[in-house]
Formats: C-alpha cells, structure tokens, sequence
C-alpha cells in the first residue's frame, strides 16, 4: 500500500495486441518493475478488455504491464498504479529527462495536498 502512481494515457494503438501509452516511465518512476521483471498492479484488473500500458520513453522494455479493463482505454483516461512508492521515491531517477511525478496526499475527505513538484531546475541540478 505504498502509494499510487496516478497516469494519464497519451496514446493508443493496436501491435496484434491493445497498447496504451501513458505520461510516465517504468525507468523514471517504477524502476524496481524493470529491476525485478515485474508489472505493476491496478484495480481492479477484470474485464473483457486487455491492454497492455506502456510508458512514455524510448526503452523498448517500458511496460508497466498487461490488464483487463471493463472498458477500452482511451487519451486522457487516469490509472492508478498501485503500491509505486516503496522504491520508486528512492531510486527515482531523469531517464532521458522524464519529469518526476508530483507527491501529494489525497485526504479521506477525497481533497489532495500538494506535498512536492519537481521542474527543470531539479532536473539539471541532479546532473552534477
């Protein structure tokens, strides 16, 4: 239960299989998905349709994952990543220059607490 990582889809396409691009990175944002092959969890992941959710870099292996959606996915659609804070705030890194996702708190009453954004600025300073 530590956090979500909330996207938004770009983009999608059909390759033999349903695709979904979305405005993060597995390398940016989950990299313990890459480290450990694993996928990302959502919910719920049921449903007659599956899509497979790519991240936004040129790393052939940016796959969150593969799952099943009760409706197709399209441009501007939100999904939450479960459990993506545990390494991610930790190993978090520019790959290719992707932006940071923001850190916020949503409160039980649904308000959410801008906690830290990261622009530019961090992005360079983290070059040296």
């Amino acid at each position: 239960g530590a956090a979500t990582l909330e996207v938004s889809v770009l983009d999608t396409l059909y390759n033999g299989k349903h695709l979904a691009i979305v405005d993060a990175s597995t390398e940016a944002h989950m990299l313990d998905l890459l480290i450990y092959r694993q996928s990302a969890r959502v919910e719920p992941d049921s449903g007659p349709h599956e899509w497979m959710i790519c991240g936004k870099s040129c790393l052939a292996g940016d796959v969150f994952g593969t799952f099943d959606f009760p409706d197709p996915l399209a441009v501007g659609d939100r999904i939450s990543l479960l459990n993506a804070g545990g390494y991610t705030m930790v190993k978090k890194n520019w790959f290719n220059g992707v932006a940071m996702p923001a850190i916020a708190i949503r409160e039980k009453d649904g308000t959410i607490v801008p906690v830290r954004s990261f622009d530019y600025e961090d992005y360079a300073a983290s070059l040296s």
